[in-house]
């Protein structure tokens, strides 16, 4: 398919780049909502990361201050949950139709940890070791950003059971392709949190990985055209999307 044919769908989605961005900026785990920012390091404002290349790729920048010391305890094997919004502390003003996200921005959500010593003062993101423990993509046409708008912004993953106890690093990542038909044109909204994994298990990552360095610009999910089959139907011409990076832990 030629270029001109999805630009009508691409300018239409970009009418929404300015004023439909956000951050990931809050934590649940097993329903129990932990605080605003707490534990969880939004930055301090909404315009996303673009060069996969950048130190900016591990854990964003600029972060809102103060950032949060809090370390969130979370159990292997619970249901953790992260709340996207289109600026801290939620809409942007009365009837935001852009919250917690513009509709049109498609893409992937993927979690990822890093071992550290001690959550709380871990600062060094570029240096450490991720893999990855939830991912989802494209599935029957529908995409991992359409599930977290149609839950008011929250996304959903599972503690692996496996994960071994102690301080880690959470990265959370939402990746929106709809002008991703370019190089550095797909953008990238990540928070990271400190958190404290309770229970029995034993792994701690093998698929290890650093940011940057996980992701090249021309990666087949991060360079693409979503648009590329139906016009105007932002669902990869039919074909599965690859999801960016590692594979996911499997316990």
């Amino acid at each position: 398919m030629k270029a001109t044919q999805f630009l009508p769908a691409v300018l239409l989605a970009a009418t929404s780049t300015v004023s439909g961005h956000g951050m990931w900026q809050k934590l649940k785990v097993d329903g129990a909502d932990q605080g605003q920012s707490v534990g969880i390091r939004p930055p301090s404002v909404n315009t996303p990361v673009t060069m996969v290349t950048g130190s900016s790729i591990a854990c964003n920048t600029g972060l809102k201050s103060p950032v949060s010391s809090a370390v969130v305890k979370i159990p292997a094997g619970s249901t953790v949950s992260s709340w996207f919004q289109h600026v801290i502390g939620g809409a942007q003003g009365a009837n935001d139709a852009d919250n917690p996200i513009a509709v049109s921005h498609k893409g992937p959500i993927t979690v990822y940890l890093a071992k550290v010593s001690n959550a709380a003062t871990a600062t060094d993101y570029n240096s450490y070791q991720w893999f990855k423990i939830a991912e989802e993509g494209l599935n029957n046409g529908k995409w991992a950003v359409d599930t977290m708008i149609s839950k008011q912004g929250w996304w959903d993953f599972t503690m692996p059971s496996c994960v071994a106890p102690g301080q880690y690093l959470l990265r959370i990542e939402l990746l929106a392709l709809h002008s991703a038909y370019s190089q550095n044109a797909a953008q990238f909204y990540m928070s990271c949190a400190g958190i404290e994994v309770t229970g029995s298990g034993t792994k701690t990552g093998t698929d290890l990985v650093k940011f940057p360095g996980a992701y090249t610009p021309t990666d087949a999910g991060i360079m693409l055209n979503i648009y590329s089959g139906t016009p105007g139907v932002p669902n990869n011409g039919g074909k599965p999307y690859p999801i960016p990076g590692p594979k996911k832990l499997q316990c």
